[in-house]
């Protein structure tokens, strides 16, 4: 019952540069459009977008008090929250930055593990065009890389070797 009603939400949309044509304010700055947050489940082996994960609202976190201190979410399930960002080249549209932060929630004791700045820098890694994978056990690199070629094979295509080096086991 549970995985018939599971949500399809995409990726965020590529829009235009808002930058394109002046050089005014806001030049250089970077943009969250691009960006968009995947949860690996590490025992379900399954992953998914949730957009409320920019806020830390997402149905993972919601309802769940976060330490830096493993013990607090003991016996929790692990997951992995990716950011990953597109960008386009002449090619085409491609995953341009992927980065996997560590979570843990336990929902019987409603604590969770998880190192905020981590999750801050691996964003902001990822909005640099970063691949930063090599936490993740082998299992949950195939979900996902199984996941973002069942997104859109082109953008998969059109990534880069490192990419595509750093998600097969």
């Amino acid at each position: 019952m549970e995985s018939e009603k599971k949500k399809k939400v995409g990726f965020n949309i590529i829009k235009n540069d808002p930058t394109d044509g002046h050089g005014g304010y806001g030049v250089g700055a970077l943009s969250l459009e691009n960006i968009s947050p995947v949860f690996v489940d590490v025992e379900e082996k399954d992953a998914f977008v949730d957009i409320g994960a920019m806020h830390a609202r997402s149905s993972v976190e919601k309802g769940i008090k976060f330490t830096t201190n493993r013990e607090d979410s003991e016996g929790g399930k692990p997951f992995w929250l990716v950011w990953v960002t597109i960008d386009r080249k002449e090619t085409g549209p491609y995953y341009a930055g992927v980065t996997a932060c560590e979570l843990v929630v336990n929902r019987e004791k409603r604590r969770g593990y998880k190192v905020l700045p981590d999750h801050v820098n691996k964003m902001d890694k990822s909005l640099k065009r970063k691949i930063m994978v090599g936490e993740m056990d082998e299992s949950s690199k195939t979900v996902l890389k199984e996941f973002l070629i069942n997104h859109n094979e082109e953008f998969w295509n059109n990534s880069s070797e490192e990419l595509k080096q750093s998600l097969s086991v």
